[in-house]
C-alpha cells in the first residue's frame, strides 16, 4: 500500500529501469450487480461525471482515471480477508477519520479485519468491493 518503488517479482522495493509503454490504462473495470448505483457511489467519493449509464454498464470519468462498472449476472461480492479479492483501489484522503465517516455515510462498510496498524483503513463499497484509504 502506497509504496514507492517496486521491482521485479520477488524483489519488493527494488527499482527497475524505465521501459517504453506498449499501452496505457484507459479504465479500471469493476464487475458488479448494479452498475448505475455503484457508479454513483464512486462519483460521490471521487467526483467527476458519469458519462454513460444503462442496465448493463456505467462509466465514471473521475479526472485522473476512468472507472467502468459492468453488470455480471449473479455477481458475488469479494470476500475479505482472503477469498476471491483480486484487485482493489487505494485512495488518498486528507484526513483518515473524517473520510472514513463520510464514506460510511455514503454506504461503504468497514470490515472487522483491518491490517496496517492504523496507517490505512480498509472499507467496502456498497457491493462489497474492498478499497483502502490513507492520508
Amino acid at each position: 500500500m502506497f509504496k514507492t518503488g517496486g521491482g521485479a517479482a520477488g524483489q519488493p522495493g527494488r527499482m527497475t529501469t524505465h521501459t517504453p509503454a506498449i499501452a496505457e490504462i484507459s479504465a479500471h473495470v469493476i464487475d458488479c450487480a448494479r452498475p448505475a448505483s455503484l457508479a454513483e457511489f464512486y462519483r460521490s467519493v471521487l467526483g467527476g461525471r458519469i458519462t454513460h449509464s444503462d442496465d448493463d454498464s456505467a462509466y465514471l470519468d473521475a479526472g485522473q482515471a476512468q472507472l467502468s462498472f459492468m453488470r455480471v449476472e449473479g455477481h458475488q461480492a469479494p470476500a475479505w480477508p482472503g477469498g476471491t479479492k483480486q484487485a482493489h483501489l487505494d485512495l488518498k484522503v486528507t484526513d483518515l477519520e473524517t473520510a472514513t465517516k463520510e464514506l460510511l455515510d455514503l454506504g461503504a462498510t468497514k470490515p472487522d479485519f483491518q491490517p496496517g496498524a492504523g496507517e490505512w483503513i480498509v472499507l467496502a463499497d456498497p457491493e462489497g468491493h474492498v478499497f483502502c484509504i490513507a492520508a
